[in-house]
């Protein structure tokens, strides 16, 4: 009998546990608690500024969850234990929906962290070898992003129809020869003493110690930029009033101000002026 005890014993703690979370807002043990997805930087300093300065005020809790990834954040929303996110783009996310299958929305557009190329072979893109190895997402709408920055620098053509999606099968024109190596977003800082340029998205370019607005060879310009961050959330929860709360302060002058001190033109915030 104990040993038949013990696992029902188990089994109605694990049945008592889920019950008290069952019907909380992702996963909290707090009815009113928003919980919000991130990755570390900048999103995830954005929500931990506004949880200590501005969420109290406006009635609002807050617990911020932190990712290291681009599709668990995402998979999370999509399953319940997130009431939002902040981390991707409206491209992402929207292919995000048509491969995986979900309902994922976005809130609000926040800020734009630039992609850019890094490198710690030359100070100059213009001083970039032909044979060149160059590092970039591998990542689809990212791997696209950043092709589209090399094109735009023109250091290769890409297919007119090649859309936010491109690869490098879509490359029609590489002049200096460049060899393409595709790695996961968060390894790229990581392989700059491997390869003769890197393109990085900024949230892992500012965790890794890099400063976009100094530190890149080339930075993607701002004007016509559809990389903005957004707030998201599953179809349905967008008109939440505890995510309408965080939407109004992501965009609130107080933030806006918080992300132009703190980051000084590496993260650039698109509204809230």
């Amino acid at each position: 009998m104990r040993k038949i005890a013990v696992p029902l014993a188990a089994a109605a703690l694990a049945l008592g546990l889920t019950a008290c979370g069952a019907g909380s807002g992702g996963g909290s043990d707090d009815d009113d608690t928003l919980v919000v997805g991130a990755t570390a930087v900048p999103a995830g300093e954005v929500l931990d500024y506004i949880k200590k300065n501005l969420a109290e005020k406006e009635g609002l809790k807050l617990e911020v969850k932190e990712f290291t990834d681009y599709v668990l954040p995402n998979t999370a929303l999509q399953e319940g234990s997130l009431d939002a996110n902040l981390y991707q783009n409206v491209p992402f996310l929207e292919n995000f929906n048509k491969t995986k299958g979900t309902d994922l929305v976005s809130v609000a557009d926040i800020y734009l962290p630039p992609m850019g190329a890094y490198s710690k072979h030359i100070k100059d893109i213009s001083a970039l070898k032909t044979g060149a190895t160059v590092a970039v997402p591998n990542e689809t709408t990212n791997e696209g992003r950043a092709l589209k920055l090399l094109a735009a620098k023109g250091l290769i053509e890409l297919k007119k129809d090649a859309g936010v999606t491109a690869s490098p099968a879509d490359i029609t024109a590489n002049p200096k020869k460049l060899t393409f190596k595709e790695l996961e977003p968060a390894q790229l800082p990581r392989s700059l003493d491997d390869v003769d340029l890197a393109v990085i998205n900024s949230n892992y370019a500012l965790d890794a110690g890099l400063d976009p607005a100094k530190d890149s060879v080339l930075l993607e310009s701002v004007k016509g930029n559809e990389y903005a961050n957004v707030l998201a959330a599953k179809k349905g929860n967008e008109d939440d009033p505890r995510v309408k709360k965080l939407a109004k302060l992501l965009t609130s002058p107080e933030v806006r101000k918080f992300i132009q001190e703190k980051y000084k033109g590496s993260v650039l915030p698109v509204t809230g002026g």
